[in-house]
């Protein structure tokens, strides 16, 4: 992985440019709008620290906005997954999933949404990951992080019609027990629960869970998302998204070789 912002390629450009509506005559050219997103995801900077290369910081917030509440973000993620997974000769959709959350702090001055995880001892809030077995996030939740994670979780399970195709199985840790375990099997799937034995101690790579935790471990290399930063948890779900997005964008530039 690509741990500095660079300009999105010509075949990264043209792997997301039909999300967008590019025929139409404007000021801005998209890609550079497209570039200062990513910039932004990758450094952490505040919007109006934009540097003077970019786009006026209005205008890609503007864009950054519309494409949120569109759900632009959510449909490029889900094709970018599909490309990368047919890259390794997979089928575009995935057969299981994996379920689990990750708490973060929440910046100064933001309390929206805001709680305390009694676990982790994080004031923030909390993300729920769904992820296939090559660690592609499909879904995600964002919320205050004392919501508990198997009733938080279930909302998980109401926009997947596009990539059900072949979805059959759940996996997800003891804290997904219950009633998010109930509502996947109300829903025609399978649910297993993917725990360490109890008499192990320390890391023990448990089959389908550890997929997501190296996932989660990849926020590290965005600055934008070590801690959530947004107003909104609609935000903090769109980079997300982005984040995933940027990796299979990386990968699709060294699978055909650019």
């Amino acid at each position: 992985m690509t741990k500095q912002w660079v300009p999105l390629t010509d075949s990264q450009w043209d792997a997301i440019s039909p999300f967008f509506n590019t025929k139409r005559k404007r000021t801005l050219n998209l890609r550079t709008v497209l570039d200062a997103i990513f910039y932004l995801l990758r450094t952490g900077c505040q919007w109006r620290n934009l540097p003077a290369e970019h786009p006026d910081w209005q205008a890609v917030y503007y864009y950054f906005d519309q494409w949120k509440q569109t759900g632009v973000y959510q449909r490029m993620n889900d094709e970018l997954n599909k490309l990368d997974r047919m890259n390794e000769v997979r089928d575009a959709t995935p057969s299981a999933l994996c379920a689990d959350s990750q708490s973060v702090d929440l910046a100064p001055m933001i309390f929206e949404d805001r709680g305390l995880d009694p676990n982790k001892k994080v004031n923030g809030r909390k993300r729920q990951w769904l992820v296939d077995m090559g660690g592609r996030l499909w879904r995600a939740v964002v919320h205050a992080a004392n919501g508990a994670d198997g009733p938080s979780a279930k909302v998980l399970l109401d926009n997947l019609d596009e990539i059900n195709h072949r979805l059959d199985l759940f996996f997800g840790d003891m804290a997904y027990n219950g009633v998010f375990a109930d509502a996947v099997v109300a829903g025609g799937y399978r649910y297993e629960k993917a725990a360490k034995p109890e008499s192990k101690q320390g890391f023990v790579p448990v089959k389908g869970r550890w997929v997501v935790e190296r996932s989660i471990s990849w926020t590290n290399f965005f600055r934008r998302i070590v801690k959530d930063y947004e107003y909104t948890t609609s935000s903090s779900e769109a980079f997300l998204y982005l984040a995933n997005s940027l990796v299979m964008l990386q990968r699709i530039d060294k699978q055909w070789g650019t």
